[in-house]
């Protein structure tokens, strides 16, 4: 649907970079702590893709064959893997240079990228703002490095991955696009897993036109990954997708989103969003509405248990994941002094995994493990799979195009005059918050909250796409941050979701 990147677009990337040298983008580097591994060609791009003169960073839990993958924790401190995951293939094959490793949380748990053996990302926002050069604020996470290596144009765009919020987060608190596509839409192949059934890997870039050429490269069928979408199912959601655009296209072509309806649910304003969060989003709706689009509330009422729910099932896969790490099959091997210590296995996993996790992940490990027990299963595990359920009718009920992956009658006009195109909502409840806030011991808690408004569709396997807010008249500091807003689409639909993005990005501008 998409051809590469456009000649202006490409020629503002190759001139930029000649003034923002290697030097000043590994001094940048340096200030943000972005990425981990970083290496420049040695010869200009050559022009044979549609991703030829694109700069890209890899977040450090997808493999590479000549950059380590450390997903952030001493357990792979050392790994190399000997081939590359079936999205940085599509990368080079298509001409984009991978330049680095992003720094990550460890094994993509995290919310401000401050669990990682490399050391906490710093958000870049204040490296362009005069008077806030020494307010060091998180960058989020768990995708922060890829976030901050945007961000501060280290690289022209970078692979995340998203489990409840981890491209849409940082996205929203480094001021750049992040989207998260339909689960399973992007291969997954070589990506090293923290939930299955939540993982998905997404792009980063400071448009959505580098975003969404990125996506058209990396989102074909992969036979290796047995969760990816069959081409049946890509076509069928790419038809109703350009159906409704067809419709639209009058009024889009004139400036103007007449026709189309934007859903506002109801329980994605709790009462830890802050006030500054809801004004900035309020300005948005408002933007939106001049532009004629149709603004109604819906309600996702399921939706409020989504974070309990995500938190169950998300360690619970952890748990089983994390297994493999026994520094035996797989991970670093701690020795030891005491020969009899390697008479029991259970010896050699427990000094392994005390010694090489990381606080969170074994926060999580422990977790997910008890709620895989005979006496939890029930009341916990299975609970949240229930919760999972309702909250997948949920936004079927309020979107206008059905959900093609299961055998869910077709909307009459009637009834999808009734129903939304897409939804809106602030990404995260708050802008970035201070490094000296979320590095204290009290902090994990707080933290999880962060996802709060980013797990509903996380736990659908919607695509979801955040977009900086426009500007606000306010010059107060706390409103200069950056501040994002999502929109959600039906699954499938990811090519209408950049296209909404697309207008709401120009009109931001204008």
């Amino acid at each position: 649907m998409h051809g590469g990147l456009t000649k202006a677009l490409r020629s503002s990337r190759l001139a930029r970079r000649s003034v923002h040298s290697h030097a000043l983008a590994a001094e940048a580097n340096r200030a943000t702590n972005a990425l981990v591994s970083l290496k420049f060609p040695d010869s200009p791009p050559a022009e044979k893709g549609p991703l030829s003169g694109l700069r890209i960073a890899v977040k450090d839990n997808i493999v590479t064959r000549d950059f380590p993958t450390t997903c952030s924790s001493n357990v792979l401190k050392n790994f190399v893997s000997p081939f590359d995951a079936t999205v940085v293939h599509r990368i080079r094959e298509n001409g984009g240079q991978i330049i680095g490793k992003a720094n990550c949380d460890e094994f993509g748990m995290g919310s401000l990228n401050t669990y990682t053996i490399h050391g906490p990302v710093i958000n870049p926002f204040p490296l362009s703002k005069v008077g806030l050069n020494n307010d060091k604020r998180s960058a989020g996470g768990s995708s922060g490095g890829s976030a901050a290596a945007v961000a501060a144009d280290i690289c022209d765009a970078a692979l995340g991955t998203d489990t409840g919020g981890s491209i849409r987060l940082p996205a929203s608190y480094c001021g750049i696009v992040g989207l998260k596509p339909s689960y399973g839409l992007v291969s997954r192949w070589g990506v090293v897993s923290y939930a299955d059934s939540l993982d998905c890997v997404g792009v980063l870039a400071r448009d959505v036109e580098t975003t969404s050429c990125v996506f058209e490269r990396i989102s074909e069928y992969d036979p290796n990954d047995p969760t990816s979408a069959l081409p049946e199912t890509r076509e069928k959601a790419d038809a109703l997708s350009s159906q409704r655009l067809d419709e639209l296209s009058s009024a889009l072509a004139e400036g103007s989103l007449h026709g189309l309806r934007i859903g506002i649910p109801q329980e994605f304003f709790p009462s830890e969003l802050s006030n500054h969060v809801l004004n900035r989003f309020r300005q948005s709706v408002q933007l939106l509405k001049e532009r004629g689009a149709q603004i109604i509330p819906v309600s996702l009422p399921s939706t409020s248990y989504s974070l309990s729910a995500y938190y169950v099932l998300a360690s619970a896969e952890a748990s089983s994941n994390m297994a493999r790490y026994d520094g035996i099959q797989y991970g670093e091997r701690i020795p030891t002094q005491d020969p009899s210590d390697l008479k029991k296995v259970s010896t050699v996993y427990a000094r392994t995994r005390s010694s090489t996790f990381g606080p969170e992940v074994q926060r999580r490990i422990l977790l997910g493990t008890y709620a895989l027990t005979a006496d939890a299963f029930d009341n916990y595990f299975l609970q949240a799979q229930r919760v999972r359920q309702l909250i997948k009718d949920d936004f079927d009920r309020v979107f206008a195009m059905p959900n093609v992956r299961y055998a869910q009658p077709s909307n009459t006009p009637a009834q999808a005059s009734q129903k939304v195109d897409v939804l809106l909502h602030p990404s995260a409840i708050r802008s970035a918050p201070r490094l000296d806030e979320v590095e204290t011991a009290a902090s994990s808690l707080d933290a999880y909250v962060q996802d709060v408004l980013t797990v509903p569709a996380s736990l659908a396997g919607l695509p979801a796409l955040s977009i900086p807010c426009p500007p606000s008249s306010s010059e107060t500091e706390e409103v200069e941050w950056p501040i994002g807003v999502s929109i959600v689409g039906q699954w499938g639909s990811d090519h209408f979701v950049l296209a909404v993005g697309k207008f709401l990005e120009s009109a931001a501008s204008v």
